[in-house]
């Protein structure tokens, strides 16, 4: 299978990330990678539901179907500014889109 195109979420608004899936699945990438850490998490996983959903303007250009196809969970150690380690979780949501991309209006 080949790599995934990545989307990292951060503090952009939610349609700003599910535009960016949007751009990827219509230049040919149908396997898309949402990828956050910390806070973002939440975000991440709203963008996923979003697109799985179709719901809005934006994500109902997606194709007909678009599935999770994969969750992975983990943490990362980081230094902070004073130099003390602490733990961030970090997370990966896999998108596949199958069908035909809906039509531009």
């Amino acid at each position: 299978m080949t790599e995934p195109r990545v989307v990292y979420v951060g503090k952009k608004p939610s349609f700003s990330y599910v535009k960016a899936v949007l751009m990827a699945m219509q230049e040919g990438e149908r396997l898309v990678r949402l990828q956050a850490r910390g806070q973002a998490i939440s975000r991440a996983v709203d963008v996923a539901e979003i697109c799985r959903r179709r719901h809005g303007i934006i994500a109902s250009m997606l194709p007909e179907k678009v599935s999770i196809v994969n969750i992975v969970t983990d943490s990362i150690e980081l230094e902070d500014h004073d130099g003390r380690s602490k733990t961030v979780s970090s997370m990966y949501i896999e998108l596949l889109g199958e069908g035909e991309m809906a039509e531009e209006e």
